[in-house]
């Protein structure tokens, strides 16, 4: 069993936070170092509150699962003798409301486009049973129906 830690970080310095006028920037940590900008979405909190060029947790789930999607899809291709020179994909996800009004993705759509080289080109059909079986396998995509826990430590 693996475990993977990602930490949230943020501060509110001197910002007006009960006059609900605080930022929504933050930091997002990774367990190798790498540091990203984290905001909600200014599609849901207007800019100045958001910061449009950093990550929100919407675009970062869509990314996850493409990301696995496409690591999945790259590991098959290999095993199979297909040499991928190129995987470019333009995800997109669409947020509504659910039957009880809560807003949720409700579908996120992968489009990859994959480019191969070598004598040995796959056909269009064994590209999407490739792509069938990289769902399949995806941890992310198996993970959406995840349960989800809030474990809150309180100092003291």
């Amino acid at each position: 069993m693996a475990n993977y830690c990602a930490e949230v970080i943020w501060q509110r310095g001197e910002q007006d936070f009960l006059g609900n006028s605080y930022s929504r920037k933050h930091l997002l940590r990774f367990d190798g170092g790498l540091e990203i900008p984290g905001s909600s979405s200014p599609h849901v909190v207007p800019v100045p509150l958001s910061d449009a060029a950093a990550v929100d947790p919407e675009e970062a789930f869509i990314a996850s699962l493409a990301s696995c999607h496409m690591l999945w899809f790259l590991s098959i291709a290999a095993d199979k003798q297909f040499c991928v020179d190129s995987y470019q994909d333009a995800a997109i996800g669409v947020m509504q409301k659910n039957g009880a009004g809560k807003l949720y993705i409700a579908r996120v759509t992968l489009r990859p486009a994959v480019e191969f080289s070598g004598a040995r080109q796959p056909t269009q059909e064994q590209i999407e049973q490739m792509h069938h079986q990289a769902h399949e396998e995806c941890f992310i995509a198996n993970s959406v129906k995840s349960e989800v826990r809030c474990e809150p430590r309180i100092p003291g």
